[in-house]
C-alpha cells in the first residue's frame, strides 16, 4: 500500500441523498455505543466541577482536577497511537472504554457515599484521561475499517460529529438538571454506564482481525517503539498538507480558541448580561454544528482541504463581535456561523486524513496531529487572563480574529493543501499530489 494512493478504489458514483453509512452494521453498531458514551462524556465535566467546588474546593482546586485530566491526554497521546498501530484500534479502544467505565464507577462510588477527597478526584480524573489519550487517535483510525465505499467516508465522519456537536448540546444541559436533583455522583454513575455501552458495542463489532506485529524480543522492545514513533513521524512530516493543517489548528487554539473561552464569559458577565447570555453563545454553536453536519451529508468536494480552509474563516467572527462591542445578536449569529464551519472542517479533514495515510500509519499520524493541534491550548488558558489584564481584552480578541483571517488566507496559498482531492485525477488536483511511497519508504 502506498502512502500517496489512498486505500479505497476511486469512484466517481452519485452519492446517495441521504446516509446509507448508517447501513453498515459494524457502523451502525460503533455508532450507537458512541454516541451513547459521548453523551455521558459531555455530562461528566459538569459532575466534575460541582463535585469539587461542593467539597469545599475553589477555582485553585478546580483548575487542578481540570489540568490533571488534560495532561495525561496530551501524555499518552504517541503512545496510544503506536499501540493502536501494533494492537488494533478496536482492542485499545475497547481497553480505553472499560478503563474509563471502571473510573467513573468509582468515582461515582466515592460521592455518592461522601468519601471522595480532593486527592482522590485528581487521581481518578488523571486515570480518565489516560483513557482518552489512548482512544482519541485509536478512533481516527478505526472509521475507515467500518466503511466499505470511498464515498461514504466522509458521511462517517459527518454522522460521527453530528453525535459530538449533539452531545456538547445536550449533555451539559441533561448534568445541569441531574445535578441539581440528585447530585454531581448520580452523573457519574450514567457516565460508567455510557461507557459500559461503548464497550458493548466495540465488542460486537465483526472486524477481521487486524495484523499484528511480532512481539518484539526483551532487547529490542524499546527500539521498536521508537522506530514506531520515528515512523510514524516520518509519514506526518513528509505530507505537508498535513503539517500545515496542523500548524494552523495548534496556533488557533493557542490565540483564538483559549482566549475566546476565557475572555467571552467576562466580556458576557460586563456587557452582554451575564452567564444566560454565555450560555446561548455557547448552545448557538453547538446548534451551529448539528447545521454544518447535516449540511456536509452526501457532499464530497473535489478539493476537500480548500473547503475545510475557508470554513475556519467563520472561526473569527465571535471573537471580532466581542472585540467590536456588537450587540448580543451579533455574537450569536457569529457562533452559529463559526459552529457550521467547525463541523465542516473537522468532517472534510478526517475524511482526507483517513484517505491518504496508510492504515498501518493512520493511528500514529493521528496522534501526532492530536498533539501538534491542542498541546498548546493549555498555554492559551493560561495567558489569556494575564495577557489582557495587560494589553485588554478587545486587544487580546481583536488579535485572535485577525490571526485567524490571516492563517486561512495563508493555508490556502499552500498548494499542497488548495489542490489536495481525493485522488490523483487532474479534476482533483494533479500537480498538488505528493510522490508515491511506501510505507516503509515514508518513514
Amino acid at each position: 500500500m502506498t502512502g500517496e494512493t489512498g486505500r479505497f478504489p476511486a469512484r466517481r458514483r452519485r452519492l446517495p441523498g441521504r446516509p446509507a453509512v448508517l447501513g453498515e452494521r459494524d457502523f451502525r453498531w460503533f455508532f450507537v455505543g458512541y454516541a451513547t458514551s459521548l453523551v455521558g462524556s459531555s455530562m461528566a465535566p459538569v459532575a466534575v466541577a460541582f463535585a469539587v467546588l461542593g467539597g469545599g474546593g475553589g477555582g485553585t482546586e478546580l483548575g487542578w482536577v481540570m489540568a490533571a485530566r488534560i495532561l495525561p491526554i496530551v501524555l499518552v497521546m504517541l503512545f496510544g497511537g503506536v499501540v493502536a498501530d501494533r494492537l488494533g484500534s478496536r482492542r485499545v479502544m475497547l481497553a480505553a472504554e472499560v478503563l474509563r467505565c471502571a473510573v467513573q464507577g468509582v468515582f461515582a462510588v466515592l460521592l455518592l457515599t461522601g468519601h471522595a477527597r480532593l486527592w482522590a478526584m485528581v487521581a481518578l480524573v488523571a486515570v480518565w484521561g489516560l483513557g482518552e489519550g489512548v482512544f482519541l487517535p485509536s478512533l481516527g483510525a478505526l472509521v475507515p475499517t467500518l466503511v466499505r465505499r470511498e464515498e461514504w467516508l466522509s458521511d462517517a465522519n459527518t454522522v460521527l460529529g453530528l453525535a459530538r456537536s449533539v452531545s456538547t448540546v445536550a449533555g451539559p444541559a441533561l448534568a445541569g438538571v441531574i445535578t441539581a436533583g440528585y447530585g454531581p455522583g448520580a452523573v457519574l454513575a450514567i457516565d460508567a454506564v455510557t461507557y459500559g455501552v461503548g464497550a458493548l458495542a466495540l465488542a460486537r463489532l465483526s472486524l477481521a482481525p487486524p495484523g499484528v506485529k511480532a512481539a518484539a524480543g526483551p532487547g529490542d522492545r524499546e527500539d521498536s517503539m521508537v522506530a514506531d514513533l520515528r515512523n510514524g513521524w516520518s509519514a506526518f512530516r513528509s505530507r505537508r498538507w498535513l503539517w500545515v493543517t496542523t500548524v494552523q489548528m495548534g496556533l488557533f487554539n493557542l490565540l483564538v480558541w483559549a482566549p475566546f473561552l476565557v475572555l467571552g464569559p467576562l466580556t458576557a458577565q460586563r456587557e452582554l448580561g451575564g452567564a444566560r447570555a454565555w450560555g446561548l453563545v455557547m448552545g448557538v454553536y453547538g446548534v451551529g454544528a448539528v447545521l454544518g453536519g447535516l449540511l456536509m451529508l452526501g457532499r464530497r468536494p473535489g478539493r476537500p482541504l480548500a473547503v475545510a480552509t475557508v470554513a475556519t474563516l467563520g472561526w473569527a467572527l465571535p471573537s471580532a463581535s466581542l472585540a467590536a462591542g456588537l450587540p448580543l445578536g451579533w455574537t450569536v449569529a457569529a457562533a452559529l456561523v463559526a459552529g457550521a464551519g467547525s463541523a465542516v472542517c473537522g468532517s472534510l479533514y478526517e475524511s482526507t486524513l483517513q484517505r491518504w495515510v496508510p492504515a498501518e500509519m493512520l493511528a500514529r499520524v493521528t496522534a501526532f496531529g492530536g498533539l501538534g493541534a491542542f498541546v498548546l491550548g493549555p498555554l492559551g488558558l493560561a495567558a489569556a487572563g494575564p495577557l489582557a489584564d495587560r494589553v485588554g481584552v478587545t486587544a487580546v480578541l481583536a488579535f485572535g480574529a485577525g490571526w485567524q483571517l490571516l492563517a486561512a488566507a495563508a493555508v490556502l496559498a499552500v498548494r499542497a493543501v488548495r489542490c489536495r482531492g481525493w485522488d490523483g485525477e487532474p479534476g482533483a488536483g494533479a500537480g498538488a499530489v505528493e510522490p508515491a511511497r511506501s510505507a516503509a519508504g515514508a518513514g
